[in-house]
């Protein structure tokens, strides 16, 4: 009587436990979940990441601190507290390496590969996450779209790891040369910026191999899959999605400008290219000019270039890489948007195209709410900065500049990361956090959802400008 009593009740507690997950998996949103699994991985990472056995030191390198680096790490950041390649031993760098791996490509899209593999259904609402992960704009092809973004990563950072190997093999001996072009690979690629050297790639300013290798990674890990997907099954320019060819015509329209702006001012900079040959201040420019759309590498120091140049870069991070991609920032895609809004405006109205393509007014709105709460964080986050590393007037563009790295998941840094407070970690690891949700993607995890109002209300005008 008691035996079949225990076992009604552990059967009761069963049925209750299958129940509450049933009610969660189908109550929960695929960006509530994004938000959620996120802070696992970070959490697990930061444990992992405060052990003893992941410095190299043999003592842990504290709470905070590793809470920082494994955030940093998950959402492809760059800002480090402590020197990667010092810091932690070979465990703790290998943890980071998967970290961003993880955090990069996405926990969905590896968790639907493992899916295929062991034979399993991708239901419904796991494609829904995926689109959510992924950004794409339709729940169709998805499953595929996936096991091309696998493909894509396997295959380039092969690649990258074996001429980098090839490259650093007479430096370095082959197994730390190999291990170096992976770690280096996976970073570059990812967007993360985390480097095994104190000054990032400085020593490689005029190596091409080095250069352009790292280069190529992050910029199509910039552009996005989908965008690779696309160039590589149309190989047309005219068989491009709008988006494709917005996210193209934007990459290389910010790199025109930013590598003519930075050779021709940074060229006058004796603490930066002054001192470099004609060849290597060009390699210089076009690297610089491109890394702050997310990718956190540099080959000159930050910290000696001119105001200006430093104040462009802002920009350029703040604007970020494509929709889609490891990068980070606003994106490409709402720039182009909302000047194109802002062309038509200016033209009488009307409707707002592209490529013979309509631009929708929804996705308008959804370019200027991410343009607006972007850089109301930003602003906030500055002021936080100021107040608590209590930075004077002269120091208020390094405190700007720092805010907007984290925030655009770039990792750039004019030295003040290493500084930090432990209030200003705090600051710094919410904005990063914050910064790779994205704006949209947290604003629809918190939202409740509401019935649409029936009522009317009667048009009105408002003076503007």
């Amino acid at each position: 009587m008691i035996m079949n009593k225990a076992f009604r009740s552990r059967r009761g507690d069963s049925s209750y436990i299958e129940r509450l997950i049933y009610r969660l998996k189908n109550n929960i949103s695929p960006p509530q979940l994004i938000t959620a699994v996120f802070l696992v991985l970070i959490t697990v990472g930061a444990i992992l990441l405060s052990m003893p056995f992941a410095s190299s030191t043999g003592q842990s390198i504290g709470l905070l601190d590793a809470l920082f680096t494994s955030v940093s790490a998950v959402c492809v950041n760059g800002l480090v507290v402590l020197d990667t390649g010092s810091a932690f031993s070979v465990y703790g760098q290998v943890i980071i390496m998967i970290l961003i791996q993880i955090g990069g490509i996405g926990f969905m899209t590896l968790g639907v590969v493992i899916a295929i593999l062991l034979g399993k259904k991708i239901g419904l609402k796991q494609r829904l996450i995926i689109q959510q992960t992924t950004q794409s704009t339709s729940a169709q092809g998805l499953v595929r779209l996936s096991l091309y973004m696998v493909l894509i990563v396997f295959l380039f950072e092969s690649i990258a790891t074996l001429v980098l190997t090839l490259r650093w093999e007479s430096e370095m001996g082959l197994g730390k040369a190999a291990y170096y072009a992976l770690f280096h690979s996976i970073s570059a690629f990812n967007n993360a910026g985390f480097a095994l050297w104190s000054d990032g790639l400085s020593r490689y300013v005029g190596d091409p191999i080095v250069n352009f290798t790292i280069l190529i990674l992050f910029i199509v890990g910039g552009l996005g899959y989908i965008v690779v997907v696309d160039i590589f099954r149309k190989r047309s320019w005219r068989k491009l999605s709008l988006h494709s060819k917005i996210v193209l015509l934007a990459t290389s329209v910010l790199f025109v400008i930013g590598f003519l702006l930075l050779f021709l001012l940074e060229s006058w900079n004796s603490a930066t290219f002054g001192q470099l040959t004609l060849w290597e201040r060009i390699q210089a420019a076009i690297f610089q000019s491109m890394t702050p759309r997310s990718s956190g590498f540099n080959t000159i120091d930050i910290g000696s270039m001119l105001a200006v140049s430093q104040f462009l870069l802002i920009i350029l991070m703040f604007i970020g890489a494509a929709s889609g991609g490891t990068g980070g920032g606003i994106k490409t895609n709402t720039v182009v948007v909302l000047i194109l809004a802002t062309i038509n405006t200016f033209r009488g109205g009307g409707q707002i195209h592209a490529f013979n393509r309509r631009i929708s007014e929804d996705t308008v709105m959804r370019a200027l709410a991410v343009v607006i709460s972007s850089l109301c964080f930003v602003l906030l986050i500055t002021i936080l900065l100021t107040i608590t590393e209590n930075m004077l007037e002269d120091h208020f563009l390094e405190v700007l500049f720092e805010a907007t790295s984290a925030f655009s998941t770039t990792g750039l840094s004019m030295g003040l990361t290493s500084e930090l407070s432990n209030a200003g970690k705090v600051i710094v690891t919410i904005t990063m956090y914050l910064g790779r949700l994205g704006p949209l993607t947290l604003a629809y995890a918190l939202a409740q959802k509401k019935a649409k109002s029936k009522i009317g209300y009667p048009e009105d005008h408002i003076l503007i400008g």
